[in-house]
């Protein structure tokens, strides 16, 4: 068809747009095959080659050979007497090929041919570009911001569009066009206009992959990131085991003199970072979590993967911290429920529900110690027994069951006015608990490996 200026474009067009020769090729041919059916007839058997070699295209119709009396369709068939005409050796039922000249194809299938190629041109560029950026999900990118969008900044990545949406940018964190910016993929979207390629600076995972990034202990495998807990832009807990007994993870991922935190705490804007030191048993990982609070000790409800936290009167600020940050990011990292205690509170909470039970034994005429041997220790625990437990385990009666369940409420509504009375310091969703400075924090949302 064009020869070796077909063959340079070729070549160009695959070396610029990273597309696959073959791929480039076999466009090519089903353009023009497209090209022919419409010029000539949809019935035709074609067959379209590009001669790599040349730079040619060759286009050849294919007939059926068939009885002089049976022939019928031209476009597929040939009459057994003419087909001898150009082969004296044919046989019927034989297939001829017979080669279609381009240059007849005229303007307008050329036109329709050249628009077939660039748009199978666009859609092999943008699945190429939707495959390349799925496979980079989890990485950092860097980028321009190029406009603001109501979902988002839109940002360019030279070879196509990004959008860091507004949940998923740091807060208080402000952009203008032009300016450079980093960010991880955290998806891509299939879309009309093409790839759309989501990024994101709040995800746990973009700090982790920063620590990757500046330490390269974690790309070696010698100290693994156990769990992120972000509150972006503000502060986050960092959980880190070393694989080597010689090698202190908080020592690698800090760096000399800070280096490498810095690095990170520079790219997000001052976000205060705690690097925990992870471990297999929850008490002490808990601990650890909760620095720089001095914890006195911590009761580990594993039916209800409750943590109970008590600390020294003086120790339940930095516990808590600012709005409950500490405790929360905390938890986040845990992967446990925690309420926080001081040890004034907790001594006199203990100390009355050991009066509860007390009182609770004696309405029901059993030993306190028959309670608790039973399992029964907190009165939540009796209030959610039922009728036939509390009879086979204590062996009590009908009039004695109906006593306890009448102590239960009494003592469920005295304890609740005297909650009402009391400090219940601060709680994550912004209520309060009985008891000075309790903190409750929903279940974990998760952490990253």
């Amino acid at each position: 068809m064009m020869n070796q200026e077909l063959k340079k474009a070729i070549d160009q067009i695959c070396k610029d747009k990273g597309l696959d020769t073959e791929m480039l090729i076999e466009t090519l041919e089903d353009a023009v095959k497209t090209s022919v059916l419409r010029r000539y007839s949809e019935d035709i058997d074609v067959e379209v080659t590009y001669n790599q070699d040349t730079g040619d295209i060759e286009i050849y119709q294919f007939k059926i050979v068939v009885p002089d009396e049976d022939f019928e369709n031209d476009d597929r068939e040939i009459a057994f007497s003419k087909a001898q005409q150009h082969d004296s050796s044919v046989q019927v039922d034989d297939e001829m090929g017979f080669r279609i000249n381009i240059d007849k194809l005229g303007r307008i299938a050329a036109q329709s041919a050249k628009q077939v190629i660039i748009q199978r041109l666009r859609d092999a560029e943008q699945t190429n570009i939707y495959n390349d950026y799925r496979e980079r999900i989890g990485e950092i990118v860097s980028g321009t911001i190029q406009r603001r969008d109501k979902g988002g900044l839109i940002v360019n990545l030279e070879r196509t569009e990004a959008i860091l949406p507004r949940e998923e940018q740091i807060p208080k964190e402000h952009f203008r066009r032009g300016d450079p910016i980093q960010a991880i993929i955290i998806d891509v979207h299939k879309e009309g206009r093409g790839p759309q390629v989501v990024l994101s600076r709040s995800h746990r995972d973009y700090m982790t992959a920063l620590f990757r990034r500046e330490v390269p202990e974690l790309d070696e495998g010698i100290i693994q990131i156990m769990g992120v807990a972000r509150d972006p832009g503000s502060r986050a807990k960092v959980a880190v085991f070393s694989r080597e007994r010689d090698v202190d993870p908080v020592g690698a991922c800090v760096g000399v003199r800070g280096s490498r935190i810095q690095n990170i705490v520079q790219e997000l804007r001052g976000e205060r970072i705690d690097i925990v030191i992870w471990s297999a048993d929850i008490a002490t990982y808990a601990r650890n979590a909760l620095a720089p609070a001095q914890v006195s000790r911590i009761v580990v409800d594993d039916a209800n993967n409750l943590l109970e936290v008590i600390v020294p009167d003086d120790q339940l600020t930095n516990a808590i911290g600012r709005k409950g940050q500490n405790v929360k990011l905390a938890a986040r990292l845990l992967g446990w429920k925690v309420d926080i205690f001081t040890e004034t509170r907790y001594n006199e909470a203990s100390s009355t529900a050991h009066s509860n039970i007390e009182q609770l034994a004696s309405v029901a005429e059993v030993s306190s110690e028959a309670l608790i041997n039973a399992g029964y220790t907190t009165m939540d625990k009796i209030r959610a027994a039922t009728d036939d437990e509390l009879v086979a385990a204590l062996g009590l009666t009908a009039q004695q069951i109906g006593n306890l369940r009448s102590a239960l409420n009494f003592l469920a509504t005295d304890e609740a006015q005297k909650a009402a009375r009391a400090y219940g310091g601060h709680r994550a969703d912004g209520g309060a608990l009985p008891g000075e400075g309790a903190e409750a924090v929903p279940e974990a949302e998760g952490v990253a490996d």
